[in-house]
Formats: C-alpha cells, sequence, structure tokens
C-alpha cells in the first residue's frame, strides 16, 4: 500500500531527526581521543623527567597536523652550545644580504685560540689556525659545537647583542643571547644570561624548518639544515632510542657540573617520521643532580615516548 505523499514526508523528516550526523559524532570521539592521548603523554614525559633530579623543559611541534604539548615551556633556561645554531642563523642572513661569502677567509688571531676549551679545529691545527672559509668555521661550529670557531663568528659580525637581535627581529622573543663561549667559562653565574624557553626553542627550528623547505637547493637555510643533520654531539641524547638511520637536524648543549648540579644538557631539533612528516622536539635538563648518564637517557627516552606519540597513534 502506498503512503500518501504527506505522510512520507512526515515520516522521512522525522527519521532524519532522530539520528545525530556521523560527521559530528566521530569529531567528538576523535577530539576526546585525542586529549586522551595527550594527558597520557603528559604524564608519561612527566614520570621520565622525575629521575634527572633538575628541571626538565620539553616542547614539542608538529608543522604538518599542529601537534603540539610543552612542559616547562615559558621557562627561561641556560642554553649553553643550542645558541650556535642562532648565532649561524645570523651569520647566513649576512651571506644573505651579501655582507659575507661562505668562501670568505677569516683570519684567526692568537688570542682567539684559547685552551681548554671544546675546539675541533684547534685541534687539527694544532701549528696554529691557518685563514679558514667561512663554510669550514659554521660546519665546526654547529655539527662539532666548537667553541673557537663560535668565539670568532661572534667577532666577526659584531658580538653577542648582534645575534640576539637578529633573531627577536624574525619574531621569536623569549630568548636572551648575552655573551661568547669564553665569557661563560670565567664565571658560573654568566651561563645563564644565555637562555631560552622550550617554546621558542621550537620556534627557531620551526623558522628552518619552513626556510629550508621553501628555498631552492644550496640555498642558507638548506645548508644550515644540512650542517645540524651532520651533527656529531650527544648521539645518546634525543637520537638515543630512535630507530637507526632517523634523520635528526639538531644541536646540542652542555654545560659545567659545580657541586653535584650540571646547569644543562640539552638537544633540540627536526626529527623526521616514517611517514614523511615532522616532529619539532626540544628538551632542555637544566641544573640536574643526576649523572650525565641518566640525564641523556631522559632525553632519550622523551624523545622516543614523543616519537611513539606520533607513529602509533
Amino acid at each position: 500500500m502506498k503512503l500518501p505523499a504527506l505522510a512520507l514526508a512526515l515520516l522521512l523528516l522525522s527519521s532524519c531527526g532522530s539520528h545525530k550526523s556521523p560527521t559530528d559524532s566521530t569529531l567528538v570521539n576523535d577530539q576526546k581521543s585525542n586529549q586522551n592521548q595527550e594527558s597520557i603523554l603528559r604524564k608519561q614525559l612527566l614520570e621520565i623527567s622525575d629521575s634527572a633530579k633538575g628541571t626538565v623543559g620539553i616542547s614539542f611541534f608538529c608543522p604538518e597536523d599542529g601537534d603540539t604539548l610543552s612542559i616547562h615551556g615559558h621557562d627561561h633556561l641556560p642554553t649553553q652550545s643550542v645558541y650556535k645554531l642562532m648565532l649561524s642563523m645570523a651569520v647566513l642572513d649576512q651571506v644573505d644580504h651579501g655582507k659575507l661569502k661562505l668562501d670568505d677567509k677569516i683570519h684567526f688571531e692568537k688570542t682567539d685560540v684559547v685552551p681548554d676549551t671544546h675546539s675541533p679545529i684547534r685541534d687539527k691545527y694544532p701549528k696554529g689556525i691557518p685563514d679558514l672559509p667561512l663554510s669550514e668555521i659554521l660546519s665546526a661550529t654547529v655539527s662539532q659545537s666548537d667553541n673557537i670557531g663560535c668565539d670568532r663568528l661572534f667577532r666577526l659580525i659584531g658580538g653577542p647583542k648582534v645575534v640576539n637581535d637578529y633573531i627577536h627581529s624574525i619574531g621569536i622573543t623569549e630568548l636572551n643571547i648575552a655573551t661568547t663561549e669564553q665569557e661563560m667559562h670565567g664565571d658560573w653565574n654568566i651561563q645563564y644570561t644565555n637562555w631560552c624557553s622550550p617554546l621558542a626553542m621550537v620556534q627557531i627550528l620551526d623558522w628552518i624548518f619552513k626556510k629550508s623547505n621553501a628555498a631552492p637547493s644550496g640555498a642558507t637555510p638548506v645548508y644550515l639544515r644540512k650542517l645540524m643533520v651532520e651533527t656529531t654531539t650527544g648521539p645518546k641524547r634525543i637520537k638515543g632510542l630512535l630507530p637507526p638511520n632517523t634523520e635528526v637536524a639538531h644541536k646540542t648543549g652542555s654545560g659545567p657540573t659545580n657541586k653535584g648540579i650540571t646547569s644543562a644538557t640539552n638537544d633540540a631539533g627536526i626529527i623526521t617520521l616514517p611517514n614523511g612528516k615532522h616532529l619539532i622536539l626540544a628538551v632542555f635538563v637544566s641544573d640536574s643532580k643526576a649523572s650525565e648518564e641518566v640525564r641523556e637517557r631522559v632525553m632519550a627516552k622523551v624523545a622516543k615516548a614523543v616519537y611513539d606519540f606520533k607513529t602509533l597513534k
């Protein structure tokens, strides 16, 4: 028996009104699931951080999907050699503006070559550092964390304030770069004048990521990211528990130990995930009473937990 047209219309309207949209329901469930997963991850990261016996600043951001999470994200934590990355950005900006060239030969004065500091450049040239191309100094400063190369670059472009002003000019302000490596070696407290929040560190890495992706091969952001991939320091930090051959473009920083407290054990980088997406991560362990082995293990576990969060969910 056929229903009258009016009755059929009323039946259809009633049927539509009694069910929620599948799309709306799925969206609500997805949001709740993501919130639960992030809550579990945050708890996991806090538990991992406990063994560091200090402040563990963590921030991550995934540029392709916007996932982000921070713990002590706005804390002002000592950068140590991580600030060589910001220094290199400022140097390469001067290359981009024609003030410097990567093949410029840079002269070292005798006063530049100091003992009792980490310097692969000095060790490579024990009879005296010759004039070196800017590219070689940048490579040693970023990839090998050379302190003499770092301070020569500071002197080349006008000092830490020039670097600080440059980073602020690109819109990243939650950091301060005030002194050279040599100045930090003279006084325990001076190192704390060079600080950066984990959130600002992630902003810096995101800036490098976006610039290097948009630039042609051979451009300075691509060159800088290559130097970061070639980093030899800190293999047991954020790289420590990641799958072999995972690409990590990163920069480390390490502070001294005084009365059982180590000021800084840092690592920050761009991790390429198996699906081709990326994880930008900063882990700063500050004023820690734990051993170096424990501090680095904390960093490796943090990186692995976030990596798994992004690859297994």
